[in-house]
């Protein structure tokens, strides 16, 4: 093989290689758009004071019920997956519209980002992702989100997106709610 050619094919491999890794230093909103072609919205909170207390209230209102009934499960991230029923009832109970996303085309999706799709009776309006972390893991390098692109995105909109964490505590392996963040 020729020196020229040699030095195309490394430098080739060496790109492919690049698509292979993990993108790092691009922000979410970013991402968001390039994907879906909906803009991350920032969350005013001069102008939505009440839409923050109707969601710090459906928050604690989340946490304690999943405390008291108990979310068990083999790994936290299974655990965040159940903790979503709480979230979804509280944020109804205090006035929003919320639900599983739908794509598109109409279809309802459970699995990927964002969790929750939630509206208000204001207008306002966003998507919330339910996220659950041991105790024992706050300092890891542990990755606690994952966004993998999709055909059919959940995003359909312009939105707020918000993050909700539960802290668990892991006892002989398994999850237990301890409180919400």
């Amino acid at each position: 093989m020729s020196n020229e050619k040699a030095e195309y094919t490394r430098k080739l491999e060496e790109t492919l290689k690049r698509f292979l890794e993990p993108i790092k230093g691009i922000s979410f909103p970013v991402v968001i758009e390039a994907l879906t072609g909906c803009r991350v919205l920032e969350f005013d909170r001069d102008k939505t004071v009440n839409i923050l207390k109707l969601l710090t209230v459906a928050a604690a209102q989340a946490g304690n019920a999943a405390a008291k009934r108990g979310v068990v499960a083999d790994r936290p991230n299974e655990a965040g997956n159940r903790i979503e029923p709480f979230v979804t009832n509280a944020l109804q109970d205090v006035g929003f519209v919320a639900g599983k996303p739908r794509t598109r085309s109409g279809k309802v999706k459970a699995a990927g980002y964002p969790d929750i799709e939630l509206r208000h009776e204001s207008g306002w309006s966003g998507y919330l992702d339910c996220k659950t972390f041991a105790t024992k893991t706050v300092g890891s390098t542990f990755r606690a989100f994952y966004l993998s692109p999709s055909q059919e995105p959940k995003i359909t909109r312009n939105a707020v997106h918000l993050l909700l964490s539960f802290e668990l505590q892991l006892k002989g392996g398994l999850a237990f709610l301890c409180q919400y963040l």
